[in-house]
This record gives structure tokens, sequence and C-alpha cells, in this order.
């Protein structure tokens, strides 16, 4: 059975996702910080006959990611397809989001930690097997100011400089990565998940996953939910 593994689950548009795969057959891991939370969310997938179990890490520590990529490969196997998406749905602590007048390059770097570099220690638990057997998705998702800064207030400066490094790395690495069998691509969300009409609800935002992961097809998802 093929593995999704999900960082930044939650009972939003991760429960989403992880009911899109699993209804196609796949089993998923959960990754957030809240243990107990990724208990609730695996128990309900569980129910719904979708195999899942969480695994606790923290996306600003590389060696906690480190080893709930090594749990979930002694519980499930290889992971073939990779989801990021943190989304801070509750204070971080040392993640802040100051003004560009307050911007400093002290309380920007947190956010390059949490969305790059968080991104890239997952990536490396995943991609390298991932080139060796020739196939594998990762794709990674952030707000729409990742991909235009103007989208959103002044106030979501360092969020969007963190988000637009990772853009950036998803790119190139959809590029670096074209001829290896391995899709990767980025999605932006113009939108408060779950806020507006149908459009921007999780359930319909999830599928476009889905079908992102087996068309194949672009670097960069052209769904935006307005």
């Amino acid at each position: 059975m093929p593995t999704i593994a999900i960082v930044g689950a939650g009972s939003g548009l991760g429960r989403s996702i992880a009911k899109a795969f699993g209804s196609n057959g796949y089993s998923v891991a959960l990754l957030s910080r809240t243990e107990t939370k990724l208990a609730a969310l695996a128990a309900e997938l569980n129910e719904a006959g979708i195999e899942a179990a969480g695994f606790a890490a923290d996306v600003l520590e590389p060696a906690s990611i480190a080893a709930a990529f090594g749990r979930i490969t002694k519980r499930f196997g290889a992971v073939d397809v990779l989801e990021y998406s943190p989304a801070p749905h509750a204070p971080v602590p040392g993640l802040d989001n100051p003004s560009p007048l307050e911007a400093t390059r002290a309380n920007i770097q947190p956010q390059i930690d949490y969305y790059l570099y968080g991104g890239i220690a997952a990536t490396e638990q995943v991609l390298p097997a991932m080139i060796e057997r020739g196939s594998g998705t990762i794709l990674y998702s952030t707000g729409g100011t990742s991909k235009d800064p103007l989208a959103g207030p002044a106030e979501f400066a360092t969020t969007s400089i963190g988000s637009g490094a990772l853009r950036s790395y998803a790119l190139k690495l959809h590029q670096a990565t074209a001829d290896t069998g391995v899709y990767v691509a980025h999605v932006p969300i113009f939108a408060w998940i779950g806020s507006g009409g149908p459009e921007t609800q999780p359930e319909t935002i999830a599928r476009h996953y889905w079908a992102a992961h087996t068309a194949r097809e672009g670097a960069e998802l052209p769904y935006v939910a307005l």
C-alpha cells in the first residue's frame, strides 16, 4: 500500500488531503507538533477505513523531522508522496510576523527556518529514495503571498519572505528532478481556507492535490481559491 506523509497535518486541509489520498488506497502518516491532536485525527481516519498514524515532529527542529520519518518507515515503509504545508493556527514559540519596517535579520530567520529549512529537512528524508526507485511526488503548500507578496497586507512581510523562499526551492527542485521520475510542485493558496464559498473549502482544495499527483503536470498548481 502506498503512503503519503503530511507535514503540518491538522483538522482542516491536512485532514482533507489525508481523506483524498486515503480514499484512493494510501496509508497516511500525519506529522505536526501536537501529539494529542495527531492521535485524534488518526483515530478519525482509521474509523473511516483509512490506515493512518500520527508522528509528532517540529519543523523548526530538523532532528525531530528525521526521527519522525524513521518511525514512519518502520510503520509504513517507503513514503510515496510528501505533502509539506506548515501553517500555524496557534502561536509558535520564536515565530513572529513583524511589519516590513520592523523586520530584521533576527526576526526573519525563524520564518526561513519554518518554511524553507523545515521543507528541506522533510525533503531530505524522502527524496533520495524516490530518485533511487524513479518514482514519487512532493507537494509544497504555502499562502498566496509566497507567489505574490502584494496579495496580502504589509504585516505578512516575514511570512511571505519565508514561504517565498520555499516556493523558489520547490520550483527549482521541480526543474532538477524533471528526468528522475519524481514529480515536485508548489501549491499557492490564495484564500483563508474554509472562509468563503465551496472553492475555499478544504475538501475542494484537497481534490486538486490528488489531481496534481495523478496528472504530474507543471511546477505550480494553477488552482487559486478566491
